[in-house]
């Protein structure tokens, strides 16, 4: 069964794909898209690894690492907006995305170090 954080991380994972095809496309911008989608859809990936995870520890890495990712995925799009590759309103709608999943692999994480000790 796909869980919450899956099901939105893979909805966020479509969204980058798209933002960056775009990006490419249209504005001609590709090394930040590049880097852009790698991150972002590298979240999903690693939760999908997460749910296969061998030991609690390597639950807890896979979800950090998750982590690790929407946050350079914070970075690259506030690069996006700050570089007007992004408009405020693009911006605004998928970085709420991002801030979500972002607050949902916090909670996941605290909650499997408590866990795990």
């Amino acid at each position: 069964m796909e869980s919450l954080v899956q099901s939105k991380s893979l909805k966020f994972a479509v969204r980058i794909y798209k933002l960056c095809r775009d990006l490419s496309d249209d504005k001609r911008e590709h090394i930040l898209a590049k880097q852009l989608l790698r991150s972002g859809t590298s979240v999903g990936a690693n939760l999908r690894e997460a749910q296969y995870a061998q030991s609690g520890n390597d639950f807890i890495s896979k979800n950090s690492i998750a982590l690790k990712e929407i946050a350079e995925t914070e970075y690259w799009l506030e690069l996006l907006h700050e570089t007007q590759l992004l408009s405020d309103k693009e911006y605004q709608s998928i970085q709420n995305d991002c801030s979500e999943l972002a607050r949902l692999l916090i909670a996941i994480v605290k909650t499997a170090k408590q866990n795990n000790n």
